[in-house]
């Protein structure tokens, strides 16, 4: 009876989503929700130093592959079993990729899935940010992940996604101030330097 409970989901999908654009619309955008392993999580608004981060990612992304764009906030359906809903700091695909497709995109054709920790006092953070988003994007077969963790100040790459065990095999990790190279098929490499001003 526990093991039931414990995998029940907190909603089906429809209801998730017709929750999360009623949270949109009440909220004015201050409330975000995000649907993951079963469970509705509520992700926090984006402080400057976050999007900043992003804003600096964005730009190397253009300078290196200018046919890709890299999409903030983007809403993707993960998680192959459990049809997850993500909102995604930044999701890197072809430029015109999401042209014509619905609210919550499918995954396919994602190079890279980018998320930046919330800060410390978040307390959902380590479980949503750096467990179950990383899972949820490799059960989808997503190639790369990269997670920016501002509390370890860290970059970390993850790559062969294992869609069966919802793992990446692959993971590097480095410090803020080294460079980090994203392997094909994203290829760019990073100077981090930059990042230490974004820690508070």
């Amino acid at each position: 009876m526990t093991v039931m409970a414990e995998r029940r989901a907190d909603a089906t999908v429809e209801e998730f989503e017709a929750i999360a654009r009623s949270a949109d619309k009440v909220s004015d955008g201050a409330v975000r929700l995000e649907f993951i392993a079963g469970k509705i999580r509520v992700k926090r608004v984006a402080d400057g130093d976050h999007d900043t981060i992003i804003m600096w990612l964005l730009r190397r992304c253009m300078q290196s592959r200018p046919e890709l764009g890299l999409f903030v906030e983007k809403q993707l359906k993960v998680e192959a079993y459990r049809q997850g809903r993500a909102r995604v700091d930044g999701v890197l695909a072809p430029w015109e990729h999401f042209a014509g497709k619905e609210e919550w995109a499918e995954p396919d054709g994602v190079l890279m899935t980018v998320e930046v920790t919330s800060s410390d006092s978040d307390s959902d953070t380590d479980r949503r940010d750096r467990r179950e988003k990383p899972s949820a994007y490799a059960a989808v077969g997503i190639p790369v992940h990269l997670m920016i963790d501002r509390s370890s100040c860290t970059v970390t790459v993850l790559t062969y996604p294992d869609a069966d065990r919802a793992c990446y095999r692959d993971s590097h990790t480095a410090p803020f101030g080294e460079p980090v190279v994203i392997p094909d098929p994203v290829g760019i490499e990073l100077d981090t330097e930059v990042l230490k001003n974004y820690v508070r």
